[in-house]
């Protein structure tokens, strides 16, 4: 894929030099728009000319207008009755609330012009949404999931389509949409125009974009991975139990006007909200296990404010547009890096500032410290009341997987310790369909019984291990056995070495 890297020749200052058509002008004009965002000025002038386009930009920049507008030019400079079951422009969006807010974006755009959009996403029936595409739609903005259902059941017809915009392309792969993205993009005609917009460029990202653009323009406004200047950023530490107390004190600061916090989980959010709620502060939960009528009450109540708190995962982020927000705070620090940069992004938007605060507990550290390496800064720490603190020293057996101090994950380290101290040579994990554990010589009737292979003391020392799927006595058809480096018994002592074989087992006289 050969880019070409746009590059200005003068400031536009104003929506007018765009060329763009009389009837958007008036209705930007009409919206309070006067001077273009740094990425609506590199990028609609080349999608005005025809050519295909790689952009990158945070969330909050205003991309959503830099593919609808030239969209809406060309709709209303080359004006066509709708055909049945057939789009001119698709847009791809990761969740439901950004399709909705694309959606809302291009009809106040194209107010002035008699332009179709539809909204395809799924949790909601799939009724009207067939009906509306029987007729045809100038512009279809859909979720991937809920379009290839439509397209399976031959509602759609996505051969005439002239502009595809695939909108979040990072997190439609953090959310596992690439089959569905690759159903649509072999249903679409050869000759097309392409636009793909991504806040991070991972190398995955970059793949993606090689197989579906030729010869983009590529604009960029901000490093990749790179949070928002404008956010004023802190980490608190703070244990897993601790977290939804300290959320409430910080919340006892009235400057905390517009709050929106973050969880890794559904279930974590709903017992923020619960804890929130109990604590008398109006709070409301927004992910996947809501209906799309739950999550529209709930953001629609949080833009009004009449919510306080809107209690989110990751999969919502994205869809999130609510002017104002003062504060994001991380109940649960994410695991992926570029899931950092977007949730502090729907704070200091549209040029305002905002503040970040992250809760860090133990466990979550590995994160933070993949945060900080990716976004190349250190994020100050403080105390609740925002005081500077020094960070606590890193414990025996703290954090999330290996890290240099030889800890292993849940605190079992690499001389095969686990956190009861049995050594693992001697302890099998598993349930009763693998047998059970034989402790002190006792295994119950007609279960599988464990050679766990110790000496005399039970520690396991340099002997390897074997479980079978039954009685060992009874001729088992196999086993898996531990092969040490060394031979049987040449293993280390306390060591995990070695790796697990199966090994048929001879018949026993019985058998």
């Amino acid at each position: 894929m050969c880019i070409r890297v746009h590059r200005k020749t003068r400031e536009l200052t104003t929506f007018s030099e765009l060329n763009l058509a009389a009837p958007i002008l008036k209705a930007l004009a009409a919206e309070g728009y006067e001077t273009p965002t740094p990425i609506q000025a590199q990028a609609i002038p080349p999608l005005l000319a025809g050519h295909d386009l790689l952009g990158i930009a945070q969330t909050g920049t205003g991309k959503t207008a830099a593919f609808a507008l030239p969209i809406l030019d060309r709709l209303a400079r080359d004006r066509r009755p709708l055909r049945p079951r057939t789009c001119r422009a698709l847009i791809l969006s990761p969740t439901r609330e950004l399709a909705s807010q694309i959606a809302d974006s291009i009809r106040a755009y194209g107010k002035n012009l008699r332009v179709a959009v539809t909204v395809v996403v799924g949790g909601v029936s799939a009724g009207p949404q067939s009906r509306a595409l029987q007729a045809g739609v100038d512009v279809l903005v859909a979720t991937p999931g809920r379009l290839v259902d439509h397209m399976g059941m031959r509602n759609i017809d996505l051969r005439q389509t002239e502009v595809f915009v695939l909108d979040e392309a990072d997190q439609m792969l953090d959310l596992g949409f690439i089959h569905a993205i690759r159903k649509v993009v072999a249903a679409l005609p050869p000759k097309r125009q392409n636009l793909f917009f991504s806040a991070t460029m991972p190398s995955t990202i970059g793949s993606l974009a090689a197989e579906l653009l030729t010869d983009p323009v590529k604009v960029s406004v901000t490093p990749v991975a790179t949070t928002a200047e404008r956010v004023e950023q802190r980490i608190i530490f703070a244990e897993g139990a601790e977290k939804r107390a300290l959320l409430v004190k910080l919340l006892g600061d009235a400057s905390l006007e517009r709050v929106l916090a973050f969880t890794r989980t559904k279930h974590g959010a709903d017992k923020v909200t619960k804890y929130l709620e109990d604590a008398g502060i109006s709070a409301a939960a927004i992910h996947g296990n809501k209906s799309q009528p739950q999550r529209e009450r709930a953001l629609a109540s949080f833009k009004s404010g009449r919510t306080r708190v809107l209690v989110a995962t990751d999969i919502a982020a994205r869809g999130i547009d609510v002017d104002a927000v003062s504060h994001v705070i991380n109940v649960d620090l994410p695991n992926v890096p570029e899931s950092y940069v977007h949730r502090i992004g729907r704070t200091a938007r549209a040029g305002a500032t905002g503040i970040a605060i992250s809760f860090c507990d133990r466990e979550e550290r590995a994160f933070l410290r993949d945060i900080e390496r990716v976004t190349r800064q250190t994020i100050p720490t403080t105390d609740a009341a925002g005081n500077p603190v020094e960070r606590p020293a890193q414990t025996s057996g703290a954090g999330r997987g290996p890290d240099r101090s030889g800890q292993a994950r849940q605190g079992q380290n690499r001389n095969g310790q686990n956190r009861n101290g049995q050594n693992r040579n001697g302890e099998f994990r598993g349930g009763p369909a693998r047998g059970e554990q034989n402790r002190g010589g006792q295994h119950p009737a007609g279960r599988g019984q464990r050679d766990q292979g110790r000496n005399g003391n039970g520690q396991g020392h340099g002997h390897g291990s074997s479980r079978s799927a039954g009685n060992p006595a009874a001729g088992g058809p196999a086993a898996l056995v531990r092969d040490h480096a060394g031979g049987s018994g040449g293993g280390k002592p306390g060591s995990n070495a070695g790796n697990w074989r199966r090994r048929a087992r001879r018949p026993s006289a019985q058998g």
